[in-house]
């Protein structure tokens, strides 16, 4: 038989599903008038039927058509399905009610319209249990023959979910439509669960007996489905499945699983990020702030084609703002974000510009045109080590780019700006740190002067971020090594990229004053032991086919970084783990002079000039070769320390503003 034959004979058509309803609601008439009157109607009650019956087929069939029912595919009905099947064949039922209670007596045809109510009540349910019942049936029938029809699957891969949440409930139910995948049970930390059938498995045990119960149960692979499990959790799970020889996945954090249900197909290997992860922010209490700051807003982003760039605004499509523009010198960049955003959602306008923040004419024909309410600037060289060595890039990109956005904005009166800093900011050892700083300082002088609203965000590392040292780590772990660290000693902030974005979008809608806010990193990490982790996951030892060098710190580096400088408290907010520094001293505000200066040195290529201008300004920077050795305490005990002091509001004193 042809395929097109095939495709006409098929019982799943649209076509063929009118044709099967419409059987369905004929025969729920007729067995409600024989179950309602308990035989044979006599010939009113049947004179009744055949005047109702074509005229309630037809209006069901147009319900269900103008309800999109026979849009849904039947093989994938489910309980919101169901609902909508049931709304659908209620509309009729009730205009059925309202003939019965409402048809004047008067009125001709009187007693064959007022339709018994017992006989409505029972073509309801007779309706809704075929309809519904015929679509469970295919369902089955589709779910056998994937697990049955297949020839290429000789034997389903055993899983162990590791914890019966949301995510392991969603994995469980969607296993059961593979042929490929066995689901052998749970297991779950809380001692309640234990021995409970949940989503039709078996929850066989707790965390701490994952060896035992995968051997017993010849597991081929275990699953953690907690949404952000803690670190200590997956590197126990990672050992104890190396020992027994079993794989070990992770279904994606709860950012990405709140974009659409957990699916077999998305989970993937333990990563770094599992591993250095912490207690992640719960970002479902803060969506309703964040949607009514964005949606329906023009928004532009600087520097969308990096990676803090593009994540924001995939996270900014989540609540439909009404257009985004993408700014950023790379087209390619660009171009690849504007093909991911295309395929995600046809709704949000998306802007592509191809301009450099430099270029204060092009960047002012850009705002003209797109008249942005809100611009998140994340446009920046970043690189430490390459900034040292260009130092006069350094100043005219992140000093001169910046102001000439800020000029912009307050051009064009943005309602909300928010500057993306860092915490190389703090006491800067090195150029990007002090451009940072110096970023920070022209978005309060801004401020002052009147005419913008705005704030900067503070945080370090972000785990998987280009240039940073994870990706660099992989490519010489793949190299066979060495793994090369500056010093034993050296240690970082990490985050991962959507937490970081998150808790931005966060401080954009509390910032309004130059306020500075400051992301929990949680603790610092030691590089070296990031390293020895990405060797572990590759399956190798250290010192056994793979090694790590010591190369001496490079200029510019610290040992550890910090968040909040001495000058500075911080100020606990309404979201977790955002701070907002307060700051205290004249160190935190800069001159036009200032600035024009450094620019002009840049311009010269004056290195050494540089280097004593930003000396000159107070921030904590000293040249590399002045620069003392620093320890410093980790960001959460200076916040501690922050409790003692008085939560004051943040004050400016009067100096000369940027103009």
């Amino acid at each position: 038989m042809s395929r097109e034959l095939k495709r006409f004979f098929n019982p799943y058509r649209r076509a063929n599903q009118l044709i099967i309803d419409a059987c369905i609601f004929a025969a729920s008439l007729a067995g409600a008038y024989l179950v309602r009157f308990e035989s044979l109607p006599e010939w009113p009650q049947t004179k009744q039927f055949l005047l109702f019956l074509p005229y309630l087929v037809a209006a069901r069939l147009i319900v269900n058509w103008v309800s999109g029912i026979y849009r849904l595919v039947w093989r994938y009905i489910s309980l919101s399905e169901g609902l909508a099947i049931a709304r659908s064949l209620a509309v009729v039922s009730l205009m059925l009610v309202g003939l019965r209670l409402f048809y004047p007596a008067s009125w001709s045809f009187s007693s064959d319209m007022k339709m018994p109510l017992g006989v409505i009540i029972l073509d309801f349910l007779f309706c809704f249990t075929g309809t519904v019942g015929a679509r469970a049936l295919r369902r089955i029938q589709y779910e056998r023959g994937e697990r049955l029809g297949s020839p290429l699957v000789q034997e389903p891969k055993r899983v162990l979910l590791y914890g019966a949440g949301r995510a392991g409930i969603a994995l469980a139910r969607d296993a059961k439509n593979r042929a490929d995948v066995e689901v052998v049970g749970f297991l779950d930390d809380n001692r309640q669960k234990v021995g409970t059938v949940i989503a039709e498995t078996r929850v066989l045990g707790r965390g701490e007996l994952l060896e035992r119960i995968a051997a017993t149960h010849r597991v081929d692979q275990v699953v953690i489905t907690m949404t952000s499990p803690p670190p200590d959790v997956v590197r126990k799970a990672l050992t104890e499945c190396r020992r027994i020889s079993v794989t070990l996945k992770v279904v994606p954090d709860l950012q990405a699983l709140l974009l659409g249900h957990a699916r077999i197909e998305q989970i993937h290997d333990v990563r770094i990020e599992d591993l250095l992860g912490r207690e992640s922010v719960d970002v479902t209490r803060h969506e309703p702030m964040i949607r009514q700051m964005y949606s329906s807003r023009r928004i532009a982003v600087t520097g969308a084609g990096g990676s803090i760039g593009a994540e924001l605004v995939r996270q900014l499509m989540r609540v439909r703002p009404h257009s985004v523009a993408l700014l950023d010198k790379d087209e390619n960049a660009v171009y690849d974000l504007q093909q991911q955003l295309l395929a995600l959602d046809g709704e949000v306008t998306i802007e592509p510009r191809i301009v450099d923040i430099r270029s204060e004419e092009r960047l002012q024909a850009v705002f003209m045109e797109f008249n942005p309410q809100i611009v998140f600037h994340a446009a920046a060289h970043k690189h430490v080590p390459l900034m040292e060595e260009n130092p006069c890039e350094a100043i005219l990109n992140n000093v001169g780019g910046t102001e000439v956005v800020l000029r912009a904005c307050r051009n064009h009166r943005v309602e909300q700006f928010v500057y993306i800093s860092s915490d190389k900011a703090v006491n800067p050892a090195n150029i990007m740190g002090a451009t940072k700083r110096i970023g920070e300082m022209m978005v309060r002088a801004f401020v002052r002067q009147g005419g913008l609203s705005a704030a900067s965000v503070r945080f370090g590392n972000v785990l998987g971020s280009r240039g940073s040292v994870i990706p660099l780590f992989q490519q010489q772990i793949a190299r066979g090594g060495p793994v090369t660290v500056t010093h034993p000693d050296v240690a970082r902030y990490f985050m991962t990229i959507p937490e970081a974005v998150h808790l931005v979008l966060c401080a954009g809608t509390l910032g309004r004053c130059g306020e500075t806010f400051v992301l929990d990193m949680g603790v610092p990490r030691k590089i070296v032991d990031v390293a020895h982790e990405l060797i572990r996951l590759a399956g190798l030892e250290v010192g056994k086919g793979i090694e790590v060098a010591f190369t001496g710190l490079r200029p510019g580096e610290k040992l550890n970084e910090e968040l909040v400088e001495s000058t500075e408290s911080v100020r606990t907010m309404q979201v977790e783990k955002l701070w907002m520094v307060e700051p205290q001293g004249s160190n935190h505000e800069i001159s036009l002079e200032n600035v024009n200066q450094l620019l002009r040195s840049a311009r010269q290529n004056d290195h050494l000039r540089i280097l004593a201008q930003l000396q000159d300004l107070g921030i904590g920077f000293r040249a590399p070769d002045t620069a003392p050795a620093v320890q410093v305490v980790g960001a959460r005990a200076q916040a501690a320390a922050a409790t003692s002091l008085v939560q004051a509001p943040l004050s400016f004193s009067a100096s000369k503003a940027l103009s």
